[in-house]
């Protein structure tokens, strides 16, 4: 049975509903989130593995550090350390994009979760989050944006996630990831969080494990 909740009630409902319904997600969504991010954010002439075509998009520039092929205009991003050699505890960088219904529907076909709280706004409305909300693996799918922009070849090994609250269609959100603890043999575990700027606050929280190998050589 769905509900419809108004004001401060409606707000704390979704958050606390969201948090009851992470507890059953899958922690095992990182391969999903690195294998549907890189399809969705790839150009429309990138999608076989060719280089990108600046002409084909308007938006896309080229990337500031090499680890990432390209960026868009509206894609922000700042990091603490430029040198792999000298990365440790308390290095830390943000990625911030705004999910827009594009986005959503690009997901929804490369993932193949056509679910209808993301698509239908008739049916979401009915729900007991009363609009379309985000995928929550689009969401956490930031985490890996984040992590690709650490110096060096970052190397995803885990990821733990907690889904505390709901992000709306066309939300700006920063995921935020920092390294606070050395496991030595160039492994590196991380804090991972994803703030919804619009309605500031946390979405999601976790832990993430990751390799950081030297770049290939050019």
């Amino acid at each position: 049975m769905t509900k419809q909740f108004t004001g401060a009630t409606n707000i704390a409902a979704i958050t606390n509903a969201w948090a009851t319904m992470a507890s059953s997600f899958l922690q095992g969504a990182t391969a999903a989130n690195r294998a549907a991010l890189s399809a969705m954010f790839a150009p429309a002439n990138d999608r076989n593995g060719a280089d990108p075509d600046p002409d084909a998009d308007a938006e896309a520039v080229p990337a500031p550090i090499p680890s990432v092929d390209y960026s868009t205009l509206d894609w922000e991003f700042e990091r603490t350390v430029d040198d792999p050699n000298r990365i440790g505890v308390g290095d830390a960088v943000t990625f911030e994009k705004t999910l827009s219904d594009e986005d959503v529907r690009a997901f929804a076909h490369v993932s193949g979760d056509t679910n209808r709280l993301h698509l239908d706004e008739a049916f979401a409305a009915e729900t007991r989050f009363g609009e379309r909300i985000v995928h929550g693996t689009l969401v956490s799918g930031l985490i890996s944006a984040a992590l690709a922009r650490l110096p060096g070849l970052t190397i995803y090994l885990s990821q733990d996630l907690e889904f505390r609250a709901p992000v709306g269609i066309g939300d700006r959100v920063a995921a935020r990831v920092e390294i606070v603890e050395d496991l030595g043999n160039d492994q590196y575990r991380l804090e991972t969080r994803i703030r919804d700027e619009d309605d500031d606050r946390t979405v999601i929280d976790g832990e993430a494990v990751v390799l950081i190998d030297d770049l290939p050589a050019e």
